[in-house]
């Protein structure tokens, strides 16, 4: 029996039950794997091992020649013990990638676990828990959309995120309540691979900076850092919540992003094709994908309080665009009228509406939902 012949039987035996890869992946027939680290990974991870070689050695299960040494290495090893040592203190709250999230994320957790060994002892100082932050980051500008140097100060004990238009600026050009912030990694959208979008409420409606380094730990840190104050500022505000319940409040993943056609609240006019967000219970929509504000949104509240979701327009609607697959979205104050390109698409959207108006609403979503009407109706008296 060949090297070769010896390793592709092992691992068969080994991965009867799935395991997980270091991305999170669910990994059966594995066809990549560390010799250094003695672990298999996925396709996606090895590429970014492949550029750590002083750490990591990466080789195909089928197709390299291994060496009797590396074969016993990896059969001591393996995923899940190896995962015991790289990954034996990793705070609540880092956000640790899955497959499916940008290659900056999952480069720099990789990279935090095996290279820089964040999570391997107890007791290490982390840069993400300092309480505080203070750097150069690239800020697309609001009106002209060109990207300039400005200056971010985090603060764990104001609870805040500030940016100054010059380094030494006395005053700050906005303060961001970090209660309020959500971050996640946009780079297609962007157009830079280290691409991180910010949002926040202001005055009952939602904010968008656009903000990149050139550095992508640096931006990375960034991020980890603003998850980190927001979990401190959690815990001080429900002092008897868990890090189970607390930390899904953090940062996370738009829940569907992409073009639709919409029409107005007569419902006579035309449709016009916009970009929209769902975060969650709101659903944004913006004329272009790099507004910094949105031109309405939309709450999604649970189906037990009147928010209801139909395939297709109502009968009679006007309807000038392209677009054929319509929904409609009713709420107890108004109907919205939606189209989308293709059949997939609107399939897509209705699963996701579905499923947030399925939800069980907090007591929080209760309150801002609340503080929203009264505002609004305060702006129209």
């Amino acid at each position: 029996e060949t090297n070769r012949d010896h390793l592709e039987r092992w691992v068969r035996e080994r991965f009867l039950v799935p395991d997980q890869g270091p991305l999170g992946c669910i990994i059966i027939d594995p066809e990549w794997a560390s010799c250094s680290l003695g672990v298999f990974i996925c396709l996606a991870c090895s590429g970014i091992h492949r550029n750590i070689q002083e750490i990591s050695k990466v080789k195909s299960v089928g197709l390299s020649h291994w060496e009797d040494q590396e074969l016993e290495f990896m059969a001591k090893n393996g995923n899940e013990p190896t995962k015991k040592i790289y990954e034996a203190t990793v705070p609540v709250y880092y956000y640790k990638p899955n497959h499916k999230d940008c290659q900056v994320l999952r480069e720099q957790w990789i990279r935090a676990k095996y290279e820089r060994k964040e999570f391997s002892e107890a007791g290490r100082n982390l840069i993400y828990e300092e309480g505080t932050r203070d750097g150069m980051l690239m800020k697309r500008g609001r009106d002209n959309g060109q990207f300039l140097n400005r200056r971010f100060v985090l603060s764990e004990r104001e609870g805040t995120l500030k940016y100054f238009t010059k380094f030494d600026a006395k005053d700050p050009k906005a303060v961001i309540k970090v209660d309020t912030i959500n971050a996640t990694f946009k780079p297609e959208k962007i157009g830079n691979p280290n691409g991180l979008q910010i949002t926040y409420l202001k005055a009952y409606s939602t904010r968008n900076i656009f903000v990149y380094h050139d550095s992508s730990k640096e931006i990375v840190d960034w991020f980890n850092s603003i998850r980190a104050v927001q979990l401190h500022y959690l815990k001080v505000a429900f002092p008897g919540a868990t890090d189970a319940e607390l930390v899904p409040k953090l940062t996370r993943n738009f829940l569907k992003e992409g073009y639709m056609e919409k029409t107005g609240p007569r419902q006579t006019e035309g449709f016009k094709k916009r970009w929209f967000t769902l975060d969650h219970r709101r659903l944004m929509y913006f004329k272009d994908p790099l507004d910094a504000f949105a031109k309405g949104e939309v709450f999604l509240g649970n189906k037990d309080h009147g928010y209801q979701i139909f395939p297709g327009l109502p009968s009679g609607t006007h309807h000038n665009g392209s677009w054929q697959h319509g929904i409609t979205i009713k709420t107890p104050e108004r109907c919205f009228l939606f189209t989308c390109e293709t059949e997939e698409d609107q399939e897509s959207w209705m699963k996701h509406f579905s499923d947030v108006m399925s939800a069980p609403m907090s007591p929080q979503e209760f309150a801002s939902k609340y503080s929203e009407l009264h505002f609004n109706c305060l702006l129209h008296l």
